[in-house]
């Protein structure tokens, strides 16, 4: 998909703030906020119509870096600020970010929420496994058995899958991308903010510092082809390298892989088509499944599906309302039933 000219005429630049960016050398935050400066003049949104919201963690300087509208809030918060702007000023562009600690941790509950609702909003999730802003503690996402400061001898946790948690929240979309591609991290960001609801991404991030090896072998451009699986709707789930090429089937939603020759139709040995649009998650949920290093790890949107919008939803019940009873007066309201005036 190729950029087009915006028609507010603002580029990459106006969306750069001027503040002094506090990330590690090397950090894949840099990337992403990158990648979503060069989208953002695309949309055709003016800029003061922009809010970005986040908690706390290295993920959560991100509002200090876009120059537009923005809350730094508290820890695990963002999505319960980001609804109450949202429901508040519908008209803005909502982007929640967060990390995979922020996020599904002391956050969990928030999110679960926010995604329920299908409010029109867009979510990052910026996930590398590991608690960076405060030293290199295990997270939700970190593997069972990673040496951490907080787990010497391995961590006993089962992690949480960022995308199996939104799938099962209800979220009508849910994408997966990797912060050193940024063709195909462009691509979701933009599809995310066309969604109607609430849109949610999980970006596969490296901390240099603490966990620098985690997506090794998902952002070397020479393993790729084998290690992750491209999702393209109405495509096959082929992966591998030109002649040695695999096909993914389900079959009683449990999922197999299989050799294909050159030149193999995958459609005829039984491999499965991606489908997006399907009205259930279960074929989502069965993708989301698929880890290393028995299967290549699932790139691009699981699912994508049109659902009432929480928003237009709570203003039906608003007009609904004023209709049958007035607008009310508040002044009124708060001087009516039992009421008392405090002598000093």
């Amino acid at each position: 998909m190729s950029a087009q000219p915006a028609a507010t005429g603002l580029t990459r630049k106006d969306f750069v703030s001027s503040q002094e960016i506090r990330w590690c050398p090397g950090c894949g935050d840099y990337s992403i906020l990158a990648q979503l400066q060069k989208v953002l003049p695309e949309l055709g949104i003016p800029r003061e119509n922009f809010v970005f919201v986040s908690g706390i963690g290295c993920s959560s300087r991100f509002p200090y870096y876009m120059n537009t509208y923005g809350f730094h809030t508290i820890h695990g918060r963002a999505p319960t600020f980001a609804t109450g702007i949202k429901v508040s000023r519908p008209e803005l562009s909502v982007w929640v970010v967060t990390g995979d600690g922020d996020g599904l941790s002391i956050g969990g509950n928030h999110m679960l929420h926010v995604l329920r609702r299908n409010l029109d909003m867009q979510i990052m999730l910026f996930n590398n496994r590991v608690y960076g802003l405060t030293k290199g503690q295990y997270s939700p996402t970190s593997r069972t058995g990673m040496v951490t400061k907080s787990s010497p001898q391995g961590s006993i946790d089962y992690p949480v899958d960022p995308v199996s948690f939104a799938l099962g929240s209800g979220s009508t979309f849910v994408a997966r991308t990797v912060d050193v591609d940024a063709t195909h991290m462009q691509e979701v960001l933009r599809r995310a903010h066309d969604h109607k609801g609430t849109a949610f991404i999980e970006i596969m991030q490296t901390c240099v510092v603490f966990n620098p090896t985690e997506w090794d072998e998902f952002e070397n451009r020479k393993e790729r082809q084998t290690t992750t699986l491209q999702l393209e709707n109405g495509k096959p789930l082929v992966f591998g390298a030109p002649g040695a090429l695999k096909g993914i089937r389900i079959e009683g939603g449990v999922p197999s892989i299989i050799d294909l020759a050159d030149g193999e139709d995958p459609v005829s040995r039984g491999v499965a088509i991606h489908r997006e649009d399907l009205e259930s998650p279960a074929y989502a949920m069965v993708l989301a499944s698929l880890v290393r290093p028995e299967f290549p790890f699932p790139i691009g949107v699981f699912r994508a599906v049109e659902k009432p919008v929480y928003t237009d939803m709570l203003q039906i019940q608003i007009d609904d309302a004023v209709a049958k009873r007035g607008r009310g007066n508040l002044e009124k309201l708060l001087n009516s039933g039992q009421t008392w005036t405090v002598q000093k």
